[in-house]
């Protein structure tokens, strides 16, 4: 019996360390990410492994884990030779994107109002409310937070495994661009607007006119965030002039 118990004491124990080194791993993945989101690190910026692990307070390892998984996301870029930068979507690429991304949410949308429970419009109902206090405070980070938790869960009302996975894949690419298009204040009040119509729609069961307000949310988030690019390339152009 001694034996018994010695051996199971010697196979939980070695699981200790590894828990805590995945809680690192994740810890350092979502820090790295946020900052990508919230434009601390910008798009092209290079990544400076000595300097981040410095101001983490982490060795070479558990950093060159994130930077790996952040690139498999699609939010940086590893060269063999010029190391770890922010990846930066051509404009091709963030029409498309935004494009692609208006339609799973359109589904997503048309599904969740056939298939949501009272519980889980409660949770998205609260939110919304939340989600309006951070922008009273003008907390675009908490607001933010609150904005994608609200889009998150009608995907997951929507009951589609598949598109799920699909939405969360594509959706990382987009988080920085759509956290950026709410700069401006009337593109934020638009935005806030629009998930006003969403939660009336979600209480209805409207699934087509949720479809039609989550398709242009989105397509409203990509002419913004296009429109902002350009003025950028201007006021960079300028000098030159």
């Amino acid at each position: 019996m001694q034996n018994t118990t010695s051996n199971q004491e010697e196979k939980v124990a070695p699981l200790v360390p590894k828990l805590e080194r995945q809680r690192l791993h994740d810890t350092v993945v979502d820090h790295l990410r946020n900052l990508i989101v919230e434009a601390v690190l910008t798009p092209g910026t290079k990544l400076n492994e000595r300097e981040l692990c410095e101001t983490l307070g982490i060795s070479r390892t558990p950093l060159r884990e994130a930077l790996k998984v952040l690139a498999a996301e699609g939010l940086i870029d590893i060269s063999p030779n010029r190391g770890a930068s922010v990846s930066k979507m051509s404009e091709t690429e963030i029409w498309e994107t935004f494009e692609l991304m208006s339609g799973l949410e359109a589904m997503s949308g048309e599904l969740a109002c056939e298939r949501i429970t009272p519980v889980e419009l409660a949770e998205i109902k609260a939110l919304h409310y939340a989600m309006l206090a951070c922008k009273a405070q003008n907390d675009l980070p908490g607001y933010y937070s609150r904005n994608q938790a609200i889009h998150d869960k009608i995907n997951e009302a929507a009951r589609n495994s598949v598109l799920q996975q699909t939405y969360l894949g594509l959706n990382r690419r987009l988080q920085a661009l759509r956290f950026r298009s709410n700069f401006q204040p009337t593109k934020w009040d638009s935005a806030a607007h629009d998930h006003d119509e969403m939660v009336k729609a979600l209480e209805a069961r409207d699934g087509k006119r949720l479809a039609d307000v989550l398709r242009q949310h989105l397509l409203d988030k990509r002419d913004a965030v296009l429109s902002a690019a350009a003025l950028l390339d201007e006021k960079r152009a300028a000098p030159a002039a």
